[in-house]
């Protein structure tokens, strides 16, 4: 996947290090990082919505080559309804945030 890099941070300031054996031809350059934990976590998130994408693919690929049977379109809406219905409910509750541990109930004070 990814190398990390070990390096030391400043908890004043913020300023990073990682020290390196010098050949004599260094120069300092700007560069930009991410926290190892942040990068975990915008990866897990790209993998929950491939997964939607794919789920809902599914669904539609499914809507696009069902053809009812002669007298039963309604019975085969309702039936790819509920199926659209369970998957919307699946991926709204994977979707919800997390509770707040430090947030009060409503009406407390």
């Amino acid at each position: 996947m990814f190398d990390t890099l070990k390096a030391w941070q400043c908890i004043g300031c913020g300023r990073v290090e990682a020290p390196q054996p010098c050949i004599g031809i260094c120069q300092d350059r700007r560069v930009e990082f991410v926290y190892a934990s942040e990068h975990a976590e915008a990866l897990a998130d790209a993998k929950r919505a491939n997964e939607r994408a794919l789920a809902f693919e599914a669904l539609v690929r499914q809507i696009a080559h069902t053809t009812p049977r002669a007298g039963e379109w309604e019975r085969s809406f309702r039936s790819l309804q509920d199926h659209a219905r369970r998957l919307l409910a699946t991926h709204r509750a994977a979707q919800a945030p997390a509770p707040d541990p430090g947030a009060k109930a409503p009406g407390l004070r």
